[in-house]
């Protein structure tokens, strides 16, 4: 048995929506194990330019930034066009750009499904379909799908949300049928709650809403359904995404990974 490391050195990744939050969080963890990343996504220019610069000169890898909209099929395709063209190859994809609303489905705006679905499940389709053409060329690559705990279960007023991400892991188990025996493999990571900045700033405006402590809006709100009560970490999930893109998770191919501190398994 061989020891196994995480050497990305030479490749190159692709993160959608990879500004801020997780998909930062996964570009970082790539680039600390070699790989030249490619960063797209929503924000401040500058802050986005601060991000980039920052993985270049901590990592010592190339950082570029594309700006495509996940609405647009065909400036994803551009996309992954630039990111291959840019380093001479594509060895992973990180579909993670997504958006969230609310609302009973009766009052559900028909704007809001249409912008969730293009978003977190379509955005996806067109970056693999752009993508396997050239990771079959290079006879290896590897696309993950940060899905969600709802790509597995349903919760209440979260109709889009959870039939998109149901979705990309239905479009995960397909894909990865059709290229088993090209080298690549597609994955689906399915996390709990994560403390981003978008759940950091839920939890003063539900503590606000309900008359109730931080405390007890992370506990007995967000948390209800992980047992752990704790959120999950970026690290937690950054080790998750390293071993799908290695060698030593060659075999690991069509699955959904939990990483939910146990929601699921209720």
């Amino acid at each position: 048995m061989t020891a196994i490391r995480t050497d990305l050195s030479g490749q190159t990744a692709l993160i959608t929506g990879s500004t801020s939050g997780i998909g930062a969080a996964m570009a970082r963890a790539l680039a600390a194990n070699g790989a030249h990343v490619v960063l797209n996504g929503l924000g401040d220019a500058g802050e986005i330019e601060k991000l980039r610069a920052g993985i270049e000169a901590e990592y010592g890898v190339t950082a570029l930034y594309h700006p495509a909209n996940m609405l647009e099929p065909g400036e994803i395709a551009d996309m992954v066009r630039f990111a291959h063209g840019k380093t001479g190859r594509l060895d992973i994809l990180l579909n993670n750009a997504g958006v969230q609303h609310v609302a009973p489905v009766h009052e559900f705006p028909e704007e809001k499904w249409d912008a969730i679905i293009a978003i977190n499940l379509s955005a996806a389709f067109h970056a693999i379909k752009a993508a396997v053409p050239l990771m079959k060329a290079a006879g290896r690559g590897r696309i993950v799908n940060l899905a969600s705990a709802h790509a597995l279960v349903a919760s209440p007023f979260k109709s889009a949300y959870v039939a998109a991400k149901h979705g990309v892991f239905g479009l995960t188990k397909a894909v990865a049928l059709e290229v088993a025996e090209s080298g690549i493999t597609v994955n689906a990571i399915c996390p709990g709650y994560v403390k981003t900045p978008l759940v950091e700033g839920q939890i003063g405006d539900t503590a606000r809403a309900r008359g109730i402590s931080r405390e007890d809006v992370v506990r007995n709100v967000m948390l209800a359904a992980q047992p752990t009560k704790k959120f999950v970490t970026y690290d937690e999930l950054a080790g998750l995404l390293l071993y799908l893109v290695s060698d030593a998770g060659a075999s690991c191919n069509g699955a959904a990974y939990s990483a939910d501190g146990g929601w699921t398994a209720q």
